[in-house]
Order: C-alpha cells, then sequence, then structure tokens
C-alpha cells in the first residue's frame, strides 16, 4: 500500500503542474483550485508512503487513503466543471472535501497509536 501512496503522490503532483499550466494559459478559478488542492496534499501522500510501516500503526496508510479519495473526488470535480461544464455527481466537490478533512483527522489520530509490527 505503502508504494501505492508513493505512486499516487506522483501523480497527483503531475497533475497539479499541469492543471496550474493549463489555469494560467487557459484560465478557469475552478483548474487552479484543482491544482493547489493536488500539490498541497502530494507531498503529504509521499510523506505517508515514504514512513512505511515505521509510524502511525495501523491507522495512518488507510487515513492517507481516505485523503487521496477526497482529493479525487474534489479536484476530479472542479476539474470536469471548468473542462466539460459538468460534474462528477451532486455534491461531489463537498463529499470530497469531507473525506479529505475526515483523512486528515485520521493522520492526526495514527500519531497516538503505537507503530504495528
Amino acid at each position: 500500500m505503502h508504494r501505492f501512496l508513493i505512486l499516487s503522490a506522483g501523480l497527483l503532483g503531475a497533475g497539479g503542474v499541469a492543471l496550474l499550466a493549463s489555469a494560467a494559459h487557459a484560465g478557469g478559478d475552478n483548474l487552479g483550485t484543482a491544482a493547489g488542492f493536488m500539490l498541497a496534499h502530494a507531498p503529504a501522500l509521499l510523506a505517508v508512503g515514504l514512513a512505511g510501516r515505521q509510524s502511525g500503526g495501523r491507522i495512518l496508510a488507510p487515513a492517507a487513503l481516505v485523503v487521496l479519495a477526497g482529493v479525487a473526488l474534489f479536484a476530479g470535480d472542479l476539474t470536469l466543471r471548468d473542462l466539460a461544464g459538468e460534474r462528477l455527481f451532486p455534491m461531489a466537490a463537498p463529499t470530497g472535501g469531507t473525506l479529505t478533512i475526515l483523512g486528515w483527522l485520521g493522520i492526526a489520530a495514527s500519531a497516538l497509536f503505537r507503530p504495528g509490527r
């Protein structure tokens, strides 16, 4: 799972830079917001992936996956709005934002547990 988080972090980083470039050239407030959201969370997912099983017990990696799902929904919905004029589904961005918050709370909670062995 940790390799998956590292891969996801790299893809979020690359996607965020691409969206920033697109927003700069084509405009679109939603693209800039989605890019910033992706770029803000990519380093966190990278850190969790690199930490491996050294910290956070059994909570850290699943919490990071919740963050990833939230970022994907939030940024995906905003990007689709700008590029296609459509939404992923009703309430996709708020659902993604809520999942991201819950994932971050899970990451915080992981500090309270011993690493798994």
